[in-house]
């Protein structure tokens, strides 16, 4: 219990310290320059409380339930024979995490309206939750069959660049943004700690070497679907689909 509410105040600490500075600039702005209506400023502060609020629970919750869990079920997987079993797990905990998670609907969102519904967000969604559910698995199949990582992040980013240099110029600013945004609390947390506590019990396999290494080719993972779905879409001329 004491180590609950010392962990609780190092989190408050931490969030007072992350959205005071904010705060205080969103506030500036509006007085100063801003100047929109009263009703604003409150929807703003009552939204600076609930994210204060939230944020609070969210890594309470990361800290008690999370990590010990992404752990534990990777130590439990990789000390069975099969453990090539972490390859579908690594694959259903991607996607689902994925699809989950708040920063992925808020983009998935953000390109619907300003594509002006052009690109879906439901269809955004799956292809961002599909793509890292394989990269995870690919992760597994580094962690289980010992491949190096430098290897798979070699030949993923020799197809990024070369996707780069014939890819319309908004799908490879949305591709290199969505890679930033599916590497969220979500996967950090929970798929960072299961290829951790796998890599812990596997034999041969080094935890700094082997279990790190899995939110690099998170972040990757979007970049690829994404700039051939943008190529598909130039040579068809046709309209996407939820």
């Amino acid at each position: 219990m004491i180590g609950f509410i010392e962990n609780l105040k190092k989190i408050i600490l931490e969030v007072i310290i992350v959205l005071l500075p904010l705060s205080f600039l969103f506030l500036i702005l509006q007085r100063y320059l801003l100047k929109l209506p009263k009703q604003y400023t409150k929807n703003l502060l009552k939204g600076i409380f609930l994210t204060f609020v939230g944020m609070i629970l969210f890594f309470q919750g990361i800290d008690i339930g999370f990590l010990p869990a992404g752990n534990s079920i990777g130590i439990y997987f990789g000390n069975l024979k099969s453990n090539w079993l972490l390859i579908p797990l690594g694959f259903l905990m991607g996607l689902l995490i994925t699809y989950a998670d708040p920063g992925v609907i808020i983009i998935c969102d953000q390109i619907e309206k300003a594509s002006s519904g052009f690109l879906r967000s439901g269809m955004v969604k799956k292809i961002l939750s599909i793509s890292v559910a394989f990269f995870v698995s690919l992760a597994m199949i580094k962690l289980v069959y010992g491949i190096a990582l430098i290897t798979i992040i070699l030949i993923g980013y020799s197809i990024v660049i070369l996707l780069s240099l014939i890819s319309d110029k908004e799908y490879l600013a949305i591709a290199f943004d969505s890679g930033c945004v599916v590497t969220g609390p979500m996967a950090v947390t929970f798929l960072m700690a299961l290829s951790l506590g796998a890599s812990s019990v596997i034999e041969g396999r080094n935890p700094l070497i082997d279990g790190f290494g899995l939110i690099s080719l998170i972040a990757l993972a979007p970049m690829i679907p994404l700039m051939i779905f943008g190529l598909i879409i130039r040579y068809r001329g046709g309209l996407t689909s939820e």
